[in-house]
């Protein structure tokens, strides 16, 4: 056994998945979960029936928030359900093209007092990834490699993909920011509901189809697919959302159109994305990942805490509202939370800026700061003689 294996008590219990089952928030053949027709159609099956309950309960993010529940819940329980990677990536273009077109002249003139938010944002990193490392180095007694890319709050497969380069274990990694990124989307939005009464419909936010004309439609599956496909190639972070986003925003800006995708392609994409997030748990049996999700949780509570404290000091020094430096600095995944911040009519410009360059930035900085300050500090370590 590997020493990234030792790091996580759970991981002795779960160390091999069956064969007729997907590694813990792993996949299998291109699909988050079981690959399959039938899993996808029970997977956005549930989605829907959660999403549907929790539009009925008037929640913010309802489509998303139902289908994330349902599906973990599912997922837990040892259902067979998957989403594919494409599909997934596919609905990520159209809430991209919807997030640009709430873009307006006004975030023209804050992004000068952006600057000052991020360098907060760079700090709260910091501070955040310094002190949940501690709690699951010195109190969780996880390996050091494991326990840094958990602490990381980058992308989920950014995340990943580090933590296993660096002789990470690979499915605790993917389970705590699996548990991080649902925490946050849970977590959040209710809380605005029950202390602020905040209530929002998908249909609120996007289009009409009768309001639809041809050249609409024509514009707006152009900034999908350009905007995607400019941004892939350019290698861009997120590109799936990011490219067509920026493309949108500036049609958008420039007024050659006003349109927006129908509310029932939004709420479907919700639907895909939230059943994916719970999909990321198939494999994860609670019994055996049980002390992995208690720290997972944890974790995404603090680093909670620490962005609504860190958003209090960005609202002092730069009057932007605290309530939209909450949300761009949560530690939740970039697309996630720039729905939550639609959901929650906060500046999705900045909301979804700010996640941008937090994942940028842990992804850039990460691993250099572990090869060039953890990695020899461990070699070290395992050079020393015993006595």
């Amino acid at each position: 056994m590997s020493g990234a294996d030792r790091g996580s008590p759970s991981a002795t219990a779960a160390s091999d998945p069956p064969p007729d089952r997907p590694a813990a928030t792993g996949g299998t053949r291109g699909f988050i979960g079981y690959a399959g027709w039938r899993p996808l159609l029970l997977a956005l099956a549930l989605g829907a029936a959660g999403g549907l309950t929790f539009n009925f309960l008037h929640m913010p993010l309802a489509w998303m928030m139902g289908a994330g529940v349902a599906c973990t819940v599912a997922a837990m329980s040892g259902a067979h359900i998957g989403v594919p990677n494409k599909l997934r990536q596919v609905m990520l273009v159209v809430l991209g093209v919807l997030l640009g077109s709430g873009f307006s002249p006004d975030m023209l003139s804050q992004m000068p007092r952006w600057l000052i938010t991020m360098g907060i944002l760079i700090v709260a990193t910091l501070v955040s990834c310094g002190l949940i490392f501690f709690i699951l180095r010195r109190v969780g007694r996880y390996e050091a490699n494991t326990a840094y890319f958990c602490a990381m709050p980058g992308g989920l497969n950014e995340m990943i993909t580090l933590g296993t380069a660096f002789g990470g274990n690979e499915r605790v990694i993917a389970l705590m920011h699996a548990v991080r990124i649902l925490t946050v989307v849970l977590t959040i939005p209710v809380w605005y509901r029950l202390m602020y009464g905040t209530m929002t419909s998908v249909f609120q936010a996007a289009g009409r189809v009768s309001d639809l004309t041809l050249r609409d439609v024509a514009i707006l599956v152009a900034c999908g697919v350009i905007g995607a496909f400019t941004a892939r190639r350019a290698r861009m972070p997120a590109a799936m959302m990011f490219g067509p986003m920026l493309l949108s925003g500036a049609i958008h800006l420039s007024g050659i159109t006003s349109s927006r995708p129908p509310g029932e392609l939004v709420a479907l994409a919700q639907v895909v994305i939230g059943s994916a997030i719970g999909c990321r748990f198939v494999g994860a049996i609670l019994r055996e990942v049980l002390r992995d999700i208690g720290y997972g949780l944890l974790a995404a509570l603090l680093l909670i805490l620490l962005a609504v404290a860190f958003a209090w000091l960005g609202h002092a020094l730069t009057g932007l509202p605290t309530d939209d430096i909450i949300l761009s600095y949560a530690p939740g995944g970039f697309a996630e939370m720039s729905l939550v911040g639609l959901a929650l009519h906060a500046d999705i410009a900045m909301v979804a800026t700010h996640h941008l360059f937090r994942i940028f930035v842990v992804v850039m900085g990460g691993g250099l700061l572990f090869r060039r300050v953890i990695a020899p500090r461990l070699k070290d370590r395992g050079s020393r003689p015993t006595s």
